[in-house]
């Protein structure tokens, strides 16, 4: 029986919806919410308590290893006025907010990576370069990484960074809770160490959740009835109180639920095996033969 071009390619197409939509329906099951672990740690983040000192910016890059300018240049306010995201060598910002409250004394607020339980980056990482860890943080080996910056896009607060400065050895850049330093060579993370606020508390997100509604019941006219962190996103090892909403400060509106949880059905039936990728790779060459120029014809241009 023959087939003619058009037959063919939607005969082709079903066949290709088909044979995804089972692996899809395989994998939807095993694709769960991820909960956090009774070990992990993380940091509560007292917006109200921050005077935008930066010295937080300074430490983390002194802990980093980027060699720093003199923590007396942080003062400089200049900064403040525009919003700035954190960048290959500067792992987490201050940014500066009006205050519909007061006028006279604006809001600041830290941005870094959230540390999300359930971390879009590490959904996305083909070759396992960012890995969640039992105890919170959410790191980076740049020994596995193949530079696609898959990460960057997944990212639904838009942290990671890419170090173009360095051809020979580019990498992601982004806070890793000083997971290199804590809890071997000091206590807290660098940042929760130098602040001199005490805007920073760094325990078991557990104990951190329950001290942030505490506050929040102790001084309702202080603290918005709302932890940012807590859900959004399938919810983060960072965890913020605010005076203001939060859309406010800089910070987006995100469901509760985990962007893996919803990508990783299409990702994993589309992946498996690499079957339906080689699957479509053979029905497009079969296409492309079938639509092929006849050979010997008359060539107009």
């Amino acid at each position: 029986m023959s087939l003619n071009r058009r037959e063919f390619i939607k005969a082709a197409g079903l066949a290709g919806i088909g044979g995804s939509a089972c692996l899809l329906g395989e994998r939807a099951q095993a694709s769960e919410a991820r909960s956090p672990s009774p070990d992990a740690m993380g940091v509560l983040v007292d917006i109200p308590k921050c005077i935008g000192c930066r010295r937080c910016e300074y430490a983390c890059q002194e802990a980093a290893g980027f060699d720093p300018p003199p923590i007396e240049t942080f003062e400089d306010k200049s900064v403040f006025e525009q919003a700035r995201r954190p960048q290959p060598r500067s792992h987490t910002v201050i940014n500066r907010y009006a205050n519909p409250q007061d006028q006279a004394n604006p809001v600041y607020n830290k941005f870094n990576c959230m540390h999300c339980v359930d971390p879009a980056c590490v959904s996305a990482c083909l070759v396992s370069a960012l890995s969640k860890q039992e105890d919170g943080p959410v790191v980076y080996d740049v020994s596995r990484c193949m530079g696609c910056r898959y990460c960057l896009v997944a990212c639904p607060f838009e942290i990671p960074t890419y170090d173009y400065d360095m051809p020979l050895k580019p990498q992601v850049r982004k806070c890793n809770l000083c997971a290199h330093l804590v809890p071997e060579v000091q206590d807290v993370p660098a940042c929760v160490k130098i602040c001199p606020q005490e805007v920073l508390t760094y325990g078991k997100r557990s104990e951190l959740l329950e001290l942030a509604h505490e506050k929040i019941v102790t001084a309702p006219d202080v603290y918005i009835d709302h932890v940012y962190g807590e859900h959004e996103a399938g919810g983060a090892s960072w965890l913020y109180l605010s005076s203001v909403p939060f859309d406010q400060v800089g910070f987006k509106h995100f469901d509760h639920k985990a962007p893996p949880r919803l990508t990783e059905k299409i990702q994993h039936a589309e992946f498996k095996y690499f079957l339906p990728p080689l699957m479509w790779f053979g029905l497009l060459g079969a296409a492309m033969w079938l639509t092929k120029p006849e050979s010997g014809g008359t060539s107009h241009e």
